[in-house]
């Protein structure tokens, strides 16, 4: 959804061929806003949530009806095709052989919502038929979801790009750089969805994913879109990455991503009910004690606050990134359901996930409790951990600038002289690191 939101966001100021190819481009500027193609892709996962994991064809078929036409009539202006414009004002709304790109461009929730792939490809179907009943249509949704589930069940690319092939006959042996000199505006499926597939294989993160599909021109947002749904539940995004997302949508759509967060959401590692985070509601409020006045005892009070915690083991709860994709090569991806355990082919590797400012400026995050962590969603592993030994990895690591505690709260960000000072006041034994 976020991956989805954020394609759709970054590409809208250079579709119709507005941009220069290139994937070199400021992500966020004036001109990024979110379109029809986040206004749909919110109005299907409302109602796909609304009829329910088990829900009928028929009964699924008229939620996404009702859900599409009244977020439609609250959002008149933004930027319907012709079409679909007519079927939104519809008081018999029935579908108009559409192959446009709209079907794989609103799919995404149903890539996350159903524990097994035959009933994803199932429902995928069914958001695409109130519409887009040509085959190709439907085919270009059934493919978006199907590789938005495997993604997020641990497929390798390899194995994603293989089974698309086989099921879709789509072909993903070109390259970007074939595709990208004579691409050009274009709104079906079949021009749309495989070039947006491509642009995720290519990719070696979610921001690159999404700098992929903007570099081929043509229908920049839709590309975005749909290769963004995909690389998020592959590489996942980061932490400032979702917030750049909210801060760009209305109350309205938040409502719809907080209620689909609830439902896919990824809960902490033994956070519930962890006695080691029982406590840290004085650093909180410290945090905001240093909100309400400007006032240099104030952060005194928030370091003694910290040491405390520290010296009573309390946790923070950190976000994780998996780096290895090879780690789940081999699975039986057709019989693949939600909540199977596998043995993998390596130990899994993780990386503690960051928030930044600016290209060269990463810096850990830390989260006091889940409701804190829940304000965004992070890594796709959450883990609880000393705050002391978070402290220090901070300033031996020379990937970071330091430490932020609830980057997306009431904050307190913490550079590594600051946080050798701590270090030193919570045990005077420590030893920072060499130079």
């Amino acid at each position: 959804m976020y991956g989805a939101i954020l394609g759709d966001i970054i590409g809208s100021p250079f579709e119709f061929d507005r941009g220069d190819k290139t994937k070199d481009f400021e992500l966020f500027t004036d001109g990024c806003d979110f379109t029809d193609d986040s206004v749909m892709t919110l109005a299907v996962a409302a109602a796909l949530m609304e009829a329910g994991p088990d829900a009928s064809e028929e009964y699924i078929k008229e939620t996404l009806i009702y859900s599409m036409q009244e977020w439609g009539r609250d959002y008149p202006h933004a930027g319907y095709g012709g079409g679909f414009r007519r079927w939104l004002k519809s008081s018999n709304p029935k579908p108009y052989n559409s192959w446009g790109n709209g079907s794989a461009m609103r799919v995404s929730a149903a890539g996350w919502l159903y524990p097994t792939l035959e009933r994803t490809r199932e429902v995928a179907r069914y958001t695409a038929e109130v519409t887009h009943n040509h085959p190709e249509g439907v085919k270009g949704a059934e493919a978006t979801a199907s590789c938005i589930f495997l993604a997020r069940n641990g497929a390798t690319k390899e194995a994603i790009k293989k089974y698309v092939e086989d099921e879709f006959g789509y072909d993903l042996d070109r390259t970007l750089d074939s595709i990208r000199p004579t691409y050009h505006h274009v709104e079906s499926c079949q021009e749309t969805v495989p070039e947006a597939i491509i642009a995720f294989l290519e990719a070696e993160d979610f921001e690159d994913a999404i700098r992929n599909a903007v570099s081929l021109g043509g229908d920049t947002d839709t590309l975005g879109a749909i290769t963004g749904s995909i690389a998020e539940a592959y590489f996942d995004c980061s932490a400032i990455m979702r917030a750049e997302c909210r801060n760009r949508i209305d109350d309205n759509m938040l409502d719809v991503l907080e209620a689909f967060d609830e439902i896919i959401g990824r809960r902490a590692v033994g956070s519930d009910d962890n006695e080691d985070l029982s406590g840290n509601e004085a650093i909180e409020t410290a945090i905001h004690q240093m909100y309400a006045r400007d006032d240099k005892d104030d952060f005194i009070f928030f370091v003694t606050m910290l040491c405390s915690r520290m010296r009573m083991e309390g946790h923070a709860l950190v976000p994780f990134v998996t780096v290895n994709e090879d780690a789940f090569s081999g699975l039986d991806i057709e019989n693949i359901k939600e909540g199977d355990t596998f043995r993998l082919n390596e130990d899994v590797r993780l990386r503690m996930d960051t928030v930044s400012e600016g290209k060269d400026e990463e810096w850990f995050c830390l989260f006091t409790s889940e409701e804190e962590l829940r304000k965004q969603q992070t890594g796709n592993v959450i883990m609880s951990l000393p705050i002391s030994e978070m402290l220090e990895t901070s300033v031996r690591s020379e990937r970071v600038k330091g430490v932020v505690i609830n980057p997306f709260g009431k904050f307190v960000r913490l550079d590594k002289d600051i946080l050798k000072v701590i270090l030193k006041e919570y045990n005077d034994n420590w030893k920072e690191v060499e130079d």
